[in-house]
């Protein structure tokens, strides 16, 4: 520091020393646990806690780390609370007690955030500028390196319009600057048909999403199994499916705050490693921790965002913003949790990252823009509040990288965007599993899943549970069924896999309505009903309904009902393998022509005997396999790859029987979502398929055109290695 910056330190921190004085004795009038008899009593006890924390905060907390963790940070405000209660011992004239142990060291955190703010300390003289980088020092003494390392910053739902937006606006300077000193430069890729992060993190991360067609899906394979992206069980499971041990991370990675590891050793709060908890214990918790009012000041910070939600929620209402939702009170919890909590642990861990140097790559993904988009929409005045406070990290995280021991690299990246617009129950006053109810026989029992983001976040407690007490009824049920569910005539059950017999009965079924799936779209087109002109072929193939008599669950319903986004999944679980277009239209003959017709349907997918995979509109069919269009094209306005990513998707393992996509209006630039979401991924339509790749502009990726995550990870694995190659041929 030069002279005027250390009078500039130095009068900030009287001003805060002055705030914590005056804050001690206003507690003392509400506190009932503290007392304190003098305003120089204060100073001294906020003098000699300041003291003691400078010295020996950062050796406390290196040896209590453990308690820390394990305590998620609670153990921090205790330790405080017996510090000042030791200094009380010595210092006559202060008594502390009781709940005043945890509250008064909130308290000094919460004059701490609000002064410090007030003075933007936190710019130029935050904490690992003194305790936490002399610590780093004497932890990367020998860690110094030539070797590039590169940090990658996900910003989790973030379309690339979106980007250039805030930008524009002036909410990420920060990001700005990079890209107009030319250090940086921006790049649209094109995810999958499956835009939500497990695929995209699957396909970045490990260079392989193959059969997971959306957030959630049933494996007809496995006993109708119901795999969810983020579930404790399903996330480790997905991750030994895709990975190769070769992932992004592989060599000397680190994973933060993701939903898979891209098989790196070390990884914090990384979903697919939750389960195990020698994975949640790691060195790099202490670059949170080394500061004894952190985990205090993340409290108020947390508990500033649930009153800016709140105001937010009066302010849509007011303006009567449309379209909006309901958020419910548990909502406020989780937003501050995404958007707080997860933010300062993520951030405080990358710059212990960067400072010790070890990791020669980290990706760590940011979730709390897409969590408030989902809810209050891509481009609302708080989602680009979300990312204006996510810009003052990455400034943290810069400021540390010109300190480091060696050179890192920031790429900043989305693994998906959102699509803004009413949903689909908004706009017409049902659900798509209300709409697939009034087209089948009204005694099959349905289980639908269309649950919000707040529940993903819940399941890291709620799913360990249910997973646990669905196995424990699977193995009882099974040992007191054995295989009765599977005997006796074919003609009385639909639920055994294909025989012999049923293959010629189809096949005989498709001969004789050969004008009807030799012209599926002129079929589907006319004006009489389809039932009667399906009653030659319904006579040959003869396969009735017969309902379970169970109660509605998933493991027991006839038909289940999934939503990923403007993505449904609609799976018959009575056949043990896909069913074709024939077979849907043999039982539920009012099914498909019912789904299509329906205005806020963009499109669906089934493969048909004869035809292969089709995607049917409105107005008209694509043939995929032979790349043909009969009537209007149905993916009009759904993007030039739409064909592509629809074939790729239905090669998968876990496509369902019918697959759903909602109406995409390219005027509003708005889709229609199944789950009650008003920002919302994971199908086709809009931006949710255009995230940014934010990169050096010495990659020269400017003439690249990535499409799908998979080549996405080629792309940044081609670079690292370019990267560390070249220095050392240096």
């Amino acid at each position: 520091m030069d002279k005027n910056q250390n009078i500039l330190w130095m009068g900030r921190t009287l001003v805060l020393l002055i705030s914590e004085v005056a804050g001690l004795m206003l507690m003392t009038w509400f506190l009932p646990g503290l007392s304190i008899n003098s305003w120089e009593t204060a100073l001294i006890v906020v003098v000699l806690v300041g003291i003691i924390n400078a010295i020996f905060w950062p050796i406390l907390s290196y040896y209590t780390l453990p308690f820390l963790v394990f305590t998620f940070g609670v153990g921090t405000l205790l330790l405080n609370g017996l510090l000042i209660w030791f200094i009380s011992l010595f210092v006559p004239g202060i008594t502390i007690k009781d709940s005043a142990l945890f509250l008064v060291p909130l308290g000094i955190a919460l004059i701490n955030t609000l002064v410090s703010g007030a003075l933007t300390i936190g710019d130029e003289a935050s904490y690992y500028r003194s305790v936490l980088r002399r610590y780093a020092e004497r932890f990367s003494k020998n860690n110094h390196s030539d070797k590039p390392g590169v940090i990658f910053l996900e910003i989790d739902g973030l379309a690339e319009a979106v980007l250039q937006n805030a930008l524009d606006k002036g909410y990420m300077p920060t990001l700005k600057g990079w890209v107009e000193k030319g250090s940086h430069k921006i790049l649209q890729w094109e995810t999958d048909l499956s835009s939500q992060t497990g695929a995209s993190q699957a396909g970045i991360l490990h260079g392989n999403n193959q059969d997971m067609p959306a957030f959630r899906w049933v494996e007809k394979e496995n006993d109708n199994k119901l795999r969810v992206s983020t579930g404790l069980f399903d996330a480790p499971l997905l991750e030994r499916r895709v990975s190769d041990g070769k992932g992004l991370l592989a060599i000397n990675g680190a994973s933060r705050s993701n939903l898979f590891s891209g098989d790196a050793l070390n990884a914090i709060f990384t979903y697919s490693k939750l389960s195990d908890l020698s994975k949640f214990y790691t060195k790099a918790w202490y670059f949170f921790y080394s500061n004894p009012y952190n985990f205090a000041r993340t409290i108020v910070l947390l508990v500033w965002d649930i009153l800016l939600e709140i105001a937010s929620r009066f302010r849509q209402w007011r303006k009567d913003v449309r379209p909006r939702m309901n958020r419910s009170i548990i909502y406020l919890a989780v937003r501050a949790t995404a958007n707080v909590f997860l933010r300062e642990i993520t951030t405080s861990t990358i710059i212990g990252d960067i400072f010790t140097g070890r990791a020669d790559a980290v990706y760590a993904t940011y979730v709390g823009y897409d969590e408030i988009a989902h809810h209050s929409g891509t481009k609302d005045s708080d989602a680009f509040y979300a990312l204006k406070q996510l810009d003052k990290q990455f400034l943290l995280l810069d400021d540390a990288r010109k300190s480091a021991s060696r050179p890192y690299h920031f790429v900043i990246l989305s693994d998906h965007g959102q699509s803004n617009g009413a949903t689909f129950k908004q706009r017409y006053g049902i659900s798509l599993e209300g709409l697939v109810r009034e087209l089948i026989p009204k005694d099959l029992k349905i289980y639908y899943e269309f649950d919000t983001n707040e529940d993903h976040f819940s399941q890291v407690i709620t799913y360990p549970i249910a997973d646990g007490k669905r196995w424990i009824s699977e193995k009882r049920e099974n040992a007191i069924k054995g295989s009765k569910e599977f005997t006796g005539n074919i003609k009385q059950s639909i639920e055994r896999q294909e025989t012999k017999w049923m293959k010629e009965k189809r096949e005989n079924a498709v001969k004789s309505g050969k004008e009807f799936t030799g012209n599926i779209w002129q079929s589907l087109d006319k004006d009489d009903k389809i039932s009667e002109r399906l009653e030659k072929f319904n006579e040959a193939l003869k396969i009735p309904v017969k309902p379970r008599e169970k109660p509605i669950d998933h493991k027991d319903a006839d038909v289940t009902v999934l939503a990923s986004g403007n993505l449904g999944l609609i799976y018959f679980k009575k056949w043990e393998s896909r069913m074709t277009f024939e077979e849907i239209n043999a039982v539920f003959p009012e099914l498909i022509p019912g789904l299509i017709r329906h205005e806020g349907i963009g499109f669906i997918m089934v493969r048909s005997i004869e035809e292969g995979p089709i995607v049917i509109g409105s107005k008209g069919v694509y043939y995929l396999k032979d790349n043909q269009i009969e009537g209007e094209n149905p993916l009009k306005g759904f993007g030039k790859n739409a064909a592509l990513h629809l074939k790729r998707t239905d090669s998968f393992k876990y496509v369902p029987d019918i697959l759903v996509n909602s109406l995409y209006d390219s005027e509003k630039n708005e889709v229609a979502a199944f789950e009650e979401l008003i920002g919302s991924h994971g199908g086709l339509g809009g931006e949710q398929s255009k995230p940014f790749l934010l990169y050096p502009s010495s990659w020269n990726l400017e003439k690249e055109e990535i499409v799908g995550a998979e080549k996405l990870h080629n792309v940044l694995k081609s670079k690292l290695d370019e990267l560390w190659l070249n220095t050392e041929n240096k």
